[in-house]
């Protein structure tokens, strides 16, 4: 009896452990099932990659920041969204510092960063991978760029930061005056719900917040073992001149973090639900069922800023360039409304529903959690929960999907 016992133990063992190796660890990116590094890319900076570097897309441009200028017109990135990051946290920590800022520009699919004397680093979001990641050299005199995709991107851009899967980083750290960082705020965490106390440390925030307190636009060093920090005004280390723009803008530090929040979840249930329907054959279990559809409330709730973290008193008052450039590309109701306009004056947006809905990482998701996530809004736009929406809010934001937005089973 004791024998059969231990054969019996045995045999459930292996059973356990056969099933657990048998699952598809959902962020590795070499399986079947994503195929990172081979799949045929769709994001929108490769589809222009090759005109770029052949000189049919022309970049002009006699210097560095000429240049730079040049692309971000070719990839449709406002130079207006310029934020200035100066802590060493980037492939080009070694030449980035107070006295020489690294400048990121985007858009809603593409991210474009600059280090005066370095690289270009580009992150283009692909509808079915989330971030593609390529670095270049500024060319010189008749050179033509090359743009080489950075498999070394991956050390920061598919880690805990980003859920694991090829995401977007942001940290708040507070940097030392001898380089490095002596404190870090928000670890692993992007969003809108990040206390606006929290961010951006070691980057400079211009525009009129009304913020007491935040991280940006300081350093820091150690007193008599007490932490103390210094004010580094945008401009004070550095000539601003050497920026396409002199600003770090309130408005694009705010849409950043909010489209960085947005495009590390869904790309997150992209690859999750793509590996559990692999391994399911198809058909997903019951359990993965209930999972997928927790990614979908979890990507519903941020969709519909559940959670945003309030502005100061008195609001925010953006750069006018910039926020004319945001609003260019609006998309509207008979109306006249869009998920674009901006309230700005207790939280970012008059409708509060994301304009990333349009996003190249929402349109490319899996049809199975598309549709658990667009039921989940659909429910929540009309009676179902979510208190801080009123309901002549919700029926603006259902007039402006159903002009918009292919609609669920039944419209909005």
């Amino acid at each position: 009896m004791r024998s059969s016992r231990i054969c019996l133990s045995a045999l459930l063992a292996s059973a356990l452990l056969c099933s657990a190796r048998s699952e598809v660890d959902f962020a590795d990116l070499d399986a079947p099932a994503h195929a990172y590094w081979t799949r045929p890319l769709e994001d929108p900076f490769t589809k222009l990659k090759a005109d770029l570097e052949s000189g049919k897309i022309p970049l002009t441009g006699r210097d560095e920041m000429g240049f730079v200028v040049s692309l971000l017109a070719a990839l449709d990135i406002p130079v207006s969204s310029q934020t200035l990051v100066f802590s060493n946290t980037s492939l080009q920590l070694r030449l980035i510092s107070p006295r020489n800022p690294r400048a990121i520009y985007f858009n809603e699919n593409l991210y474009l960063g600059w280090v005066p004397g370095g690289q270009i680093e580009i992150a283009s979001l692909d509808p079915a991978l989330g971030g593609i990641y390529y670095i270049s050299d500024i060319p010189r005199g008749e050179q033509r760029p090359l743009f080489d995709r950075a498999n070394r991107c991956m050390n920061c851009h598919a880690e805990k930061a980003t859920r694991e899967v090829p995401g977007l980083v942001i940290k708040s750290v507070l940097p030392g005056t001898r380089g490095g960082s002596i404190d870090s705020f928000r670890r692993d965490e992007t969003g809108h719900a990040i206390p606006l106390e929290e961010r951006f440390g070691g980057w400079h925030l211009t525009g009129k917040h009304g913020l007491r307190k935040h991280w940006g636009n300081a350093i820091g060093d150690y007193a008599n073992g007490t932490e103390k920090t210094i004010p580094v005004e945008p401009g004070k280390y550095f000539n601003l001149d050497r920026y396409p723009v002199p600003t770090s803008d309130i408005l694009a530090h705010l849409l950043h973090e909010h489209q960085v929040g947005f495009v590390n979840r869904v790309v997150e249930g992209t690859y999750k639900a793509r590996a559990w329907m692999a391994e399911d054959g198809g058909i997903l279990s019951a359990e993965h069922a209930r999972a997928l559809g927790e990614q979908a409330e979890l990507i519903t709730r941020y969709l519909l800023f559940a959670d945003e973290a309030s502005l100061p008193p008195g609001g925010v008052t953006p750069d006018l360039t910039f926020a004319a450039a945001f609003l260019g590309n609006r998309r509207t109701d008979d109306a006249g409304l869009s998920l674009k306009d901006l309230d700005l004056r207790t939280r970012m947006f008059r409708y509060r529903c994301s304009y990333m809905v349009y996003s190249t990482v929402f349109t490319g998701i899996p049809e199975a959690l598309k549709t658990r996530v667009l039921e989940r809004m659909k429910r929540a736009l009309g009676t179902d929960g979510y208190p801080h929406l009123p309901a002549d809010e919700k029926k603006a934001i259902r007039s402006i999907l159903a002009a918009t937005l292919p609609a669920p089973t039944g419209g909005w």
